[in-house]
C-alpha cells in the first residue's frame, strides 16, 4: 500500500479546512463560523485509486496548513517527506492570486516537486459566481493542473478531480521507488 503525504496550503480563509474536511469525510467544524487552522491539522484517510488498469490502495495523509505566516518556523518539519501539495485559494479575493506565489516559492518550488505532484485548486464560496476563463495567474502557476471547486453545485466532481491527482502523484511515487530499486540492482 502506497503512503501519501499531502499538504493543503494558501492563503487565510481560502478554505483549505472546509475541502480537507470533505475530501478526508470528516465531519468536525462543518458549518458555523471561521475559526483559522492553527499551524497544522493532520487527517487520515485510505482509498482506491484506478490507474493504469490496476486498482491501487493508499493511505493519505492530508495536511490542512494554517495560512498564517506567524507559522513560517514550521513550515520546514511540514514540507518533511511530502508526496504533494495542493494550493487553495479564493479566485474571488484578488491578493490571493498575488500570495500564492510566494506559497509556490516556499513549499513547491523549495521542494523540487514536479508538476504532476501539484494542484491548484480555485475555491469558490457557497453563493459566489464561477467566472469562466483564464485566471492571471504567474506562470510558475499556470503550469500546473487549475480545478475550480464549488461545493454547493458540484462537490462529486472536485472529489473525482482529487483522486485522480491522487492517482498521478501514487505513480510519481511509484517511479521515483522502482528507479531506487534499480539503481540498487544495477
Amino acid at each position: 500500500m502506497f503512503k501519501a503525504k499531502i499538504l493543503l496550503i494558501g492563503p487565510n480563509e481560502s478554505g483549505k479546512s472546509v475541502l480537507a474536511n470533505f475530501l478526508s469525510d470528516a465531519t468536525e467544524n462543518v458549518g458555523g463560523e471561521y475559526r483559522p487552522t492553527q499551524a497544522v491539522r493532520i487527517l487520515e484517510f485510505e482509498t482506491q485509486l484506478d490507474g493504469c488498469g490496476e486498482v491501487k490502495s493508499c493511505e493519505v495523509e492530508l495536511w490542512d496548513c494554517s495560512g498564517d505566516f506567524k507559522f513560517e518556523s514550521c513550515w520546514p518539519a511540514l514540507t518533511k517527506d511530502c508526496s504533494g501539495v495542493v494550493l487553495i485559494f479564493n479566485p474571488d479575493v484578488p491578493s490571493h492570486l498575488k500570495e500564492i506565489e510566494t506559497w509556490h516559492s516556499m513549499f513547491i518550488s523549495s521542494q523540487g516537486l514536479q508538476d504532476s505532484q501539484c494542484l491548484l485548486i480555485a475555491h469558490h464560496k457557497p453563493g459566489s459566481a464561477i467566472e469562466e476563463g483564464r485566471l492571471p495567474l504567474a506562470s510558475q502557476l499556470s503550469r500546473l493542473p487549475l480545478i475550480h471547486s464549488e461545493m454547493e453545485e458540484e462537490p462529486e466532481d472536485l472529489r473525482r478531480a482529487f483522486c485522480s491527482y491522487l492517482g498521478k502523484v501514487v505513480n510519481t511515487l511509484s517511479e521515483s521507488r522502482e528507479r531506487e530499486e534499480m539503481s540498487i540492482i544495477t
